[in-house]
Order: structure tokens, then sequence, then C-alpha cells
């Protein structure tokens, strides 16, 4: 198989680099034992050309910000994808994201896929190698994620290009399946898309007509394109995915269509090539098999015995089609920037900064300090008055909410944040509607495109997001996620509307960051550690109704939120008969516990706890001086399940929390019913300090 042995036409060698890409596939799934070859096999063709001929990528600076992005939303092709960058040369790239001299995925690689400590995982993950753009595998969120990045490309078009200087062009390609066309959040995500004209994106449906359960008509058999026109996309069909010039003409109708979305229908067969497997779910979910890989290859006209074979000439002909291409697109765009840099030195160091996720100096100027006040303000309320002073400090900040703005408090109100809408790209408050999934799938998309995005919706529609803040923490970027009417102190909404789990369940979640702050000073200081987070991803949650702004020269600074939790009120002596522990609304209720304890002559400590994972970061000095194991007498107080709050209040304590769902009813009347009153806590300290002795 070696090019140099013949001289190959044109054509031979396009389909020498196909059948590259699918015997790659085939033999490191069969060396795995465990992997999709199908749909790489499929697919094959359709990647080529788009890589080869269309994407503005640079191999060898791979982070290069005005590139193209391409998203393989069924990450279970993830094998299409390691091929791609393989044979491309992509470079791999440092901490710093600066190219290295590196392969991100070398051929070593490939053999690896699958193996603990490889590059080449069961699906692909951001960070893992360079040129994988966002972690795909559940599907619906990589064109939901495609959705984000291309908001990002026109917001960043509409902020910093100017006359001869068009910075950013980028456009958007995500691959998908029927799977994604059947998940909600890929239905959120296209109606969004279609909603907003992004005339940069491109979605390339794998229309194989196969799922995992057999053929896709046993359960889906909608017109996809029909949807698609009705969303108000450009829908383009290419009847056969080995035809590469209808490929071609149906990446150059994208190009042209300037006023809305693509889709490219392409007709493929999965596991294309093998003889018994093609077409059918086999080639779906596992190894052909040994034999029929051999069979399949010798359709290729492919050496039977060969194992990830990469003839002479494939290499080569990558470097001078996507590499030379890439490579002086990236040169121009780098001699643009430095030109740009010299007239606007401000816009361009922003720009750098966001590559970086830095902030800019001052960013959290003007923060507001709230003072005592006893019937104070909601957090929802206080946290939208340092969201629109910090995003005017940090221009790159953009965000909205779900259909619920004027709820959340997520709109930015200062003069020049403006509307992004169709046509009119620079605003940077943002419409979702009501697709709370699709928003966060956005946001995330966002995030890995360097904006620093929030979406807001109400706490126990977290639910209907959560596997894009999954996501979030498995990539850890920080997207900011806003929840309000966060208990059932909501109230006469009822409990479909009441969160119980939800705490508990985001708690669990490794690497996202938690708040739930106590008053409007809480509020501050919480988004003072949310802002500087490079790696985190925040659900911030907060309250409807008003809760007391507590007096700072009575109680303990706030600034302790840094540290996830602090002793906001304590005994005279500093040695507390009993710690009572909250967070959010439920810390009012412990301090008007605690000067009625002390009152009576018990010695209590209140410990407010914002956020239980930054707490646990701290050291055991801290957490001792905090929380000292000699005090046994514990009571731990919040409007939610109490999964988790034992591990803080030990066996000896007693937790006041929610076991039930809550109930449709005034505020104060469900809070009764439930328990959450001064009283209640008071009675508990006093139980809790019995059972200790």
């Amino acid at each position: 198989m070696a090019a140099s042995e013949q001289v190959l036409t044109s054509e031979q060698l396009d389909l020498v680099c196909v059948n590259t890409i699918r015997t790659l596939a085939i033999d490191a799934v069969q060396k795995a034992n465990s992997g999709h070859p199908g749909a790489p096999m499929g697919l094959a063709p359709v990647a080529y050309s788009l890589w080869q001929e269309f994407l503005r990528f640079d191999p060898a600076d791979p982070t290069w910000p005005d590139r193209d992005r391409f998203v393989l939303s069924n990450g279970h092709a993830s094998m299409l994808l390691y091929a791609m960058l393989y044979l491309s040369g992509v470079r791999n790239v440092n901490s710093s994201g600066q190219p290295i001299d590196e392969l991100a995925i070398s051929l070593d690689q490939i053999k690896n896929f699958r193996q603990l400590g490889s590059r080449t995982p069961g699906h692909p993950e951001y960070g893992a190698a360079a040129g994988i753009e966002t972690t795909t595998g559940p599907l619906g969120q990589g064109v939901g994620n495609s959705v984000g990045m291309a908001i990002s490309s026109l917001w960043l078009a509409a902020r910093y290009n100017k006359p001869e200087f068009d910075l950013f062009t980028f456009n958007v390609y995500a691959m998908c399946g029927d799977g994604d066309m059947m998940e909600g959040v890929g239905c959120e995500a296209a109606s969004l898309a279609g909603h907003l004209k992004l005339p940069n994106l491109c979605w390339i449906y794998d229309n194989n007509r196969v799922t995992l359960d057999g053929p896709a008509d046993v359960s889906f058999t909608e017109d996809v394109a029909a949807r698609f026109k009705a969303y108000g996309w450009n829908v383009v069909h290419v009847t056969d995915a080995n035809d590469l010039n209808s490929l071609e003409n149906a990446f150059t109708n994208f190009l042209r269509t300037k006023d809305r979305p693509t889709l490219i229908v392409v007709n493929s067969h999965i596991g294309y090539g093998a003889p018994h497997k093609q077409d059918t779910n086999e080639a779906h979910g596992e190894p052909l098999g040994e034999q029929e890989a051999r069979l399949a290859k010798k359709n290729y006209g492919w050496p039977e015995d060969a194992q990830f074979l990469v003839p002479d000439g494939v290499l080569e002909h990558f470097k001078f089609g996507i590499g030379k291409r890439g490579g002086e697109l990236r040169q121009k765009w780098s001699q643009m920037f430095a030109e740009y840099g010299k007239k606007y030195p401000e816009l361009a160091e922003e720009l750098k900064l966001m590559q970086r996720r830095e902030l800019p100096k001052g960013w959290d100027k003007d923060l507001p300090t709230f003072p005592a006040d006893a019937k104070g303000m909601a957090t929802r309320e206080s946290s939208g008055k340092v969201l629109n002073v910090i995003a005017q400090n940090v221009p790159w900040m953009v965000g909205g909410s779900a259909d619920l703005a004027g709820s959340d408090r997520t709109r930015l109100k200062f003069e020049g944040a403006g509307d992004f809408q169709p046509g009119s790209y620079g605003g940077r408050n943002l419409h979702f509607g009501v697709r709370e999934h699709g928003m966060a799938a956005a946001i995330n998309g966002m995030a890995v495109s360097r904006i620093r995005p929030f979406g807001g919706t109400f706490f126990n529609f977290s639910d209907y997001m959560k596997p894009s803040v999954r996501l979030a923490a498995l990539m850890e970027i920080p997207s900011i996620f806003i929840y309000t009417h966060d208990s059932i102190s909501l109230g006469e909404d009822g409990p479909t509307h009441q969160p119980i789990e939800q705490l508990a369940g985001l708690r669990a979640m490794p690497n996202l960051v938690l708040f739930r702050p106590a008053d409007a000073n809480e509020v501050v200081e919480a988004w003072k550690v949310i802002m500087p987070l490079k790696h985190h991803p925040v659900a911030l949650v907060l309250t409807r109704q008003a809760l007391p702004t507590f007096d700072r020269t009575k109680y303990a600074s706030a600034a302790g939120v840094a540290k996830g939790a602090y002793i906001l009120a304590d005994a005279a002596d500093g040695k507390p008969q009993v710690i009572l522990l909250a967070t959010g609304s439920e810390v009012s209720l412990c301090v008007a516990a605690y000067e009625q304890l002390t009152a009576a002559g018990v010695k209590a400590r209140v410990v407010s706890m914002p956020s239980w994972s930054i707490f646990e970061e701290q050291d055991e000095a801290y957490k001792t001086q905090v929380l000292p194991p000699a005090v046994k007498a514990r009571v731990s107080v919040e409007q939610a399940a109490t999964l988790g709050w034992d591990r803080y209040v030990g066996p000896g304590g007693i937790m006041i929390g929610m076991h039930t769902f809550g109930a449709s009813a005034p505020a104060k009347d469900v809070q009764k019913k439930f328990g959450f009153t001064v009283e209640h806590v008071v009675e508990a300290a006093r139980q809790a300090i019995a059972q200790s002795k």
C-alpha cells in the first residue's frame, strides 16, 4: 500500500486516505475489544472532505482563536476524530495552550484506544488532547455546545471586528446522528439556533437509519429535513456519503448561506464495507470481529492482515492539504492581530486575557456593601445587583435566562448591554426561551470559546439541565449556573416548583462549586470567589424571599465565605455547647435561635456553610477550628433533603430538613408545617446538648 509504488490519481489518493480513516477505526476498536466502528466507517469520507478541503484549522496551532470548530456530537464515533487528529498532524499544547513539539494523538495513542491513561478515551474528552473542542458522548450535548460556539463567534465579531480587521469569522461544524436528533436537548438547540439565524453553524446529520436497538424506523420515523426547515434552517441533502463531489457542493452551499444555520443530511452506511454487518446495529456498538474486519479490508482493497496501516503518502497529503491551508490562514490572522494590537491595544489585551481565562484589572471595582437590614432583600436581588456591576467590569461576560430573567434577576441592565438577537449579535443578554437544557449546553459551548457565560432559571429546573452541568464539571470549565426560588419557602407555587433533593444531588457532583449564600453580603463574597475560577463550574443557589442582611459589626465578616464555611456567631468564650449549622435562608433562622439560646445562658455557635466543597478544601486546622470535634451537640438546618449533613453533625447530631415534598401555601405556613421555626431550632439545640452528655 505504499503510494510511492505507483502514481495515484487524485481520486485514488482520496480513497486511500478515506480507507485509512476507516481501517484505523476498525483496528483500534478490535484491539480494545470495545467501541463503535460502524459510524467512523460510514462517515470517513465526510470527515475527510470537511477537514481536507474546508476546515479553517491549523494543526500546528490548534488553539488559534479564529479556527473553525469541529464537534463530534455522536461521540461514540470517537475514533473518527482521533484518526483525523492523527492524520492531520495536530500538535499538542501545554497548560497555557501553546503548541508543543508533540502530536496530540499519535499512532501509539490510537493503538491504546480506550485504555487507562490514554488520550483516546471511549468518548472525546475536552482537555485530553488538542483538537478535542468539547466533551461529547451523551447524545445531544455536542450539538448543544455547537450553538454556544456559534453564538460566541458572532458575539466576538460584533465586539472586536473592525474595518479591515475581521478577527472573528469562524464557523462551527457539528457531526451528529439519529440520537442527537431524538434527544430533547438537540431539539432545543436546533430551535434556538433557527430563531437566532446563526449563519455560521453547520450540522452534518449522519442519516444511516440504524440505532443501537436495530433499524431506526422502529422508533424514529419523522421527516428530519422538514422539521429543520420549520425551525428556519437551510437544509441540504447528500444522497451518498462516499460522493466527495456532492459533499463539496454541500459544504459550499453552507458557506454561501448567510442568513440561517445549515443542516446537511448525509445518507451513509453504518459499517460501510463490512459484508455481513453493514447497515446493521451489529456494526454500532461492538468490534467487527477478526474475520469481518479482514473481509471489510478486502472490500477496501486493503491488505487483510495489516494492522494500523498508514500508507505512504497519506500523512504528506494531509500535510499539504489542511496543514498547508490552515497554516497559511493562521499566519495571516496572526499578522492581522499584531496590527490590530497596535491600533486597538485595549481590545487586543481583552482578547489575550480571555484566552488565558484571566480577569481584567479592576474587575471587582464598585462592588456593593449592603448595610444591616432586618428586612433585607432576596439573594436573587443582591446577586442581580452584583452581576450587573461585574459584567460592566468584565466586557466578555455574556448570559441570560430560560425565559425567567425578570424572576432570577440575570438581566444586564446597564447602558449598552443590549440583547443578542438575529442580525444584532453584539448584545450581552441572551434570551434562551423555555429551553433550560439547551441553555446549559450552549453556555458550555460559550465557555470553551473563552467567553464567560452565565445562565439562570428556577432551582427546581436544574434537573432539566443537569447533564450539561455534569459535563461542565467533567470538562473543568467555568460555566456559571444561577438558580433562584431555591426551597419550600417558594410557598404557593407548591411542591412541583419547590426543590428538595437538588442540593444533595449537585453537591455530590465532582468539581462543581455550589454556593448557597445567607444574605446580601455573602452573595458579594460568593461572586468574588466565583469570578477567578478557571476550572470549576458554579451553581449559585438563591432565594426568592427576602432575607435579613446581618449586622457585620455584631457578627463575623462575610469574607469567611471564601473558606466555604465560617463562624458567624459564637459563644462569648469561644467554647460552645452546641453548634448550629445552616446554609442560605436558614442561617438567619439559626441566628435568631442563637440569640434566644444565648439569652437563656446556653453557649451556642452559628456556622454558615455556603459552600461545602470549598470548606472541604481547607486544612484540618481550620476545619477543626470551625467544627471542634469535642463539641458533639450539633444541629443542621436546611430546607432541603438532609443527605450529606450527617458528616457535619455526627452521630449525635440532629438534622432539621425535608423528608417529603413540600406543599402549596404561604411561605410562613409551609415553614411552620415542616419545622423551620426558631422554636424548633432552639428545641433541637437543647435536645442535642442533652444527647451529647
